[in-house]
Formats: structure tokens, sequence, C-alpha cells
């Protein structure tokens, strides 16, 4: 990282001290003020050269879209993901659209960018059984999922059995004109079907344990 200036060592500094205090990052005019700087322009420009040097992230399309990087690590972004219910027997989940959400969700999650691996368009089940336990998804677990209607062989996928009326976590193959849906537990067996009644819902991003 290159030297910075007073001033932007000024701003960088409050920048650290306002985001421990406040857990969020403050606004241009915060800074403004906090600084005692002449004006916007003037912290937006040293803003750019902390940018430059890699001190900071900025998101000009969020309000106090700032980021700390570099040795005191960044702040992790946090990201709201619905919860839409749990891959058991019961009726289809339906493929979430931004409209939808609100709606479907039973509760909303805040979690990291990093846990849903940086995606956007996501929503999380819950998980009921084991039969992806060797794939370290357990009963009770939630996993993160994108919405998608197609996926390659292998892929951990939730797809709808229309005619066992209920959502299953699977990994999916193609094989000579049929579907196998192989667990990742060595006590079950796969479930083969046909194309026509597999809907695929989603495909799996991440997973992890709620704390009790």
């Amino acid at each position: 990282m290159n030297t910075l200036s007073p001033r932007q060592q000024q701003i960088l500094d409050f920048l650290r001290a306002f985001i421990e205090e406040h857990d969020y990052p403050p606004s241009i005019r915060d800074i403004q003020e906090g600084c005692g700087i002449s004006s916007t322009s003037v912290v937006d420009y040293n803003l750019r050269k902390l940018e430059e040097k890699g001190y900071i992230r900025r998101d000009r399309e969020i309000s106090r879209g700032i980021e700390l990087l570099g040795a005191r690590g960044r702040r992790p972004r946090i990201v709201e993901v619905p919860l839409l219910g749990t891959i058991a027997a019961g009726q289809p989940i339906p493929v979430p659209t931004s409209d939808r959400w609100a709606a479907d969700a039973e509760e909303i999650l805040a979690v990291t960018e990093d846990m849903v691996r940086g995606r956007t368009n996501v929503f999380a089940l819950r998980v009921r059984g084991t039969s992806m336990i060797e794939d370290l998804i357990d009963d009770g677990d939630i996993v993160f999922l994108e919405p998608v209607r197609t996926a390659d062989d292998g892929d951990r996928v939730a797809v709808w059995l229309k005619d066992r009326g209920e959502v299953t976590l699977k990994r999916i193959y193609r094989e000579n004109g049929r579907i196998r849906l192989q667990p990742a537990n060595s006590t079950m067996e796969p479930i083969y079907t046909t194309p026509e009644n597999v809907e695929i819902q989603g495909r799996f991003i991440s997973s992890f344990r709620p704390s009790d």
C-alpha cells in the first residue's frame, strides 16, 4: 500500500473508529463533520485516494457503502437470504423471485457474503433427515441454494418429485433415459425416476448448522 497523506490517514482512522463504535460505516457527511473537513467533495476525493491505495472499497450504489480492507481486515458484508421452508414431504417449494420473497419466506437470515459465495439471488431451506450426511449436510442444517431449472451430473440439487409430492436434496445423474438421485449416505439407496417426474428447483451453494 502507498503512503497516506495526513488527511487520508485522519479519514482512515475516523472510519475505523466509527465502524468499531457503530458497527456500520459512516456517511460522507459523518466523515466531513467528524474530521472537520470543509466540503463533501474533499471527503470524496480522499476516499477515492484511499480506494486507489487499497485501504477501502466503495459501493456507490448504496448509502454508507464503505468497506475497510488491508491489515485490519475487511468487515464482512451482510446479505439477507429468505428461508423458504424444509426439504421434506409436503408442498413444492416455489423457486423464489425478488417479488415473491417477502410472501414466501418463513424468516429472513442475515449472513455474510462469503457464506453464499458472493451470490445475490439465493434462498435457504432447512434440512430434515440424514440422506446427505457424508457431504457434511446433517438433519437441522440450513442449506443455501441458487434457483435453477437445470444442473450438471453430480450437482447437489433440490428437486420436486411430482409422484411423491416431496422435495429432496440429492446429487443428480442422468443414466440411460432415467434420473438417479443419489444420497450421500452409504446406508440409503438411490432414487430412480423419469426425467418428467423431476423438477429441479435449486442448486446447492453451501450449508451451515444453526447454533442451539
